[in-house]
């Protein structure tokens, strides 16, 4: 299977044929360093990731290396949990893992990188290593890319907007 799917918003999302790897790749008007606190930055996170309409709740979040995380995405009588641990957390790189506590044996090992394309952009790299084909597949046909490109839109804007300062504060060395 080789999927490729690329959004109005410019992600590509790929299946990996050989290895059970999605990736994904969207670029930002945004410095690495933009990037970087959007998705460490709790308060920032939670305002983007997800499909519209759905509230993101944080239970925890601890964006350093050895760190771990939790959020609720709900809306209307709905909700959603999941919970992972941050393997390596740096300027340029996140390591993590990913699990949907509906299924909670398909655990995914995230890999997101920030590649600085100068003048003020950044490409975005992630993937998400699951654990079988299966597991991928079903990741792919969950939805997963209507949250992907929803969330990243919100986070256009918040960018466009300016609420997201081109440091970043709290980040390991």
């Amino acid at each position: 299977m080789n999927d490729t799917t690329t959004t109005a918003a410019t992600a590509a999302i790929e299946a990996d044929p050989r290895v059970p790897i999605i990736h994904i790749t969207r670029d930002f008007a945004a410095t690495p360093a933009q990037l970087f606190r959007a998705h460490t930055d709790p308060e920032l996170f939670a305002r983007w990731v997800g499909p519209d309409g759905m509230t993101t709740t944080l239970d925890r979040w601890d964006a350093r290396t050895g760190g771990s995380w939790r959020y609720v995405a709900a809306r209307d009588d709905l909700e959603f949990g999941f919970h992972g641990c941050f393997h390596e957390v740096r300027p340029d790189r996140i390591v993590q893992t990913f699990t949907w506590e509906g299924e909670p044996d398909a655990v995914a090992l995230e890999t997101l990188t920030f590649e600085d394309l100068g003048d003020g952009r950044t490409r975005l790299h992630a993937q998400s290593l699951c654990d079988s084909f299966e597991g991928r597949d079903a990741f792919l046909h969950s939805g997963m890319e209507v949250g992907v490109d929803q969330g990243y839109a919100k986070l256009d804007t918040l960018l466009a907007a300016g609420q997201i300062a081109g440091t970043a504060a709290g980040a390991e060395a």
